[in-house]
């Protein structure tokens, strides 16, 4: 009989391991971050180090294929959730899902904030570096508070990793003075460790999401092939990004004090005889 058991066990054990359409999204998102260090190291990095001054071009093309991909990895993270919601997770989903959006989400843009400090004119590598290192941090720190701790429905602490993600590279990206850049850098860092509440990206919202992602890709694609006002259409679709990172918690923020004063205003009438 011991033995019948362990036969059992050995036999239900792949079942419960078995990836299910979730995961396969989830292994996806950290396939986009993988690849988008592969591009910032192949078509940035490289040909800085080995001094290819006609590489301009191919580090514009190598930058916009490198944020494009974190923008599908958010894709995927987006729709794994909503999958997983409607159909089903494996036991390890939800560690496939921290494990790939720290890949995408936490490695890739501090790698490319690192690169950015080895390559700008203006940049100081160490102070780069620093900035890169607050960024990964800050990514594994939310990610572990998001495992423990326990939020009202449709609510995040602090910003979400993706968004947080492409809030930094959208910094980079605008090739503001390097303080600026570094201060900006950090202060998303502190937004993604905060207790500032975002929404859950469901309903009206994801779609508004996915709209903005898609949009983005485009303007990236327009930067990479040199496209008449490319520049011009990244740095607005990047200073927008800011824009929303600051204002969307502010909306959060409004409601939670409406809804305190409702309740408060709910007590005092239920308090009159």
């Amino acid at each position: 009989m011991p033995e019948a058991d362990e036969v059992d066990e050995e036999e239900e054990m792949p079942l419960s391991l078995r990836l299910s359409i979730a995961d396969t999204l989830t292994l996806g998102n950290a396939t986009c971050g993988f690849m988008a260090v592969y591009f910032t190291t192949t078509g940035i990095l490289i040909p800085h180090l080995t001094g290819n001054d006609a590489s301009a071009g191919m580090a514009r093309h190598s930058a916009a294929t490198a944020v494009i991909l974190m923008l599908c990895a958010a894709v995927f993270d987006l729709f794994d959730g909503l999958v997983a919601r409607k159909l089903r997770s494996s036991p390890m989903g939800a560690e496939l899902d921290n494990l790939s959006d720290l890949i995408s989400f936490g490695l890739a843009p501090a790698y490319f904030v690192l690169v950015y400090g080895m390559v700008a004119d203006d940049a100081h590598q160490r102070m780069a570096a620093l900035g890169a290192i607050v960024v990964l941090l800050a990514v594994v720190l939310r990610l572990a508070r998001f495992s423990c701790v326990t939020m009202k429905d449709g609510m995040f602490q602090g910003m979400p990793s993706p968004f947080g993600a492409l809030t930094v590279v959208s910094i980079v990206l605008l090739e503001l003075p390097f303080v600026a850049t570094l201060l900006a850098i950090l202060g998303t860092a502190w937004l993604m460790v905060s207790r500032v509440e975002y929404p859950k990206p469901r309903g009206r919202l994801a779609g508004a999401m996915l709209g903005w992602i898609v949009l983005s890709m485009g303007l990236l694609a327009a930067w990479a092939f040199d496209a008449p006002s490319g520049q011009l259409l990244l740095q607005t679709g990047c200073a927008l990004q800011l824009v929303m990172g600051a204002v969307i918690p502010l909306f959060a923020t409004a409601r939670r004090v409406n809804n305190f004063r409702d309740n408060r205003r709910e007590a005092r009438a239920a308090q009159l005889p």
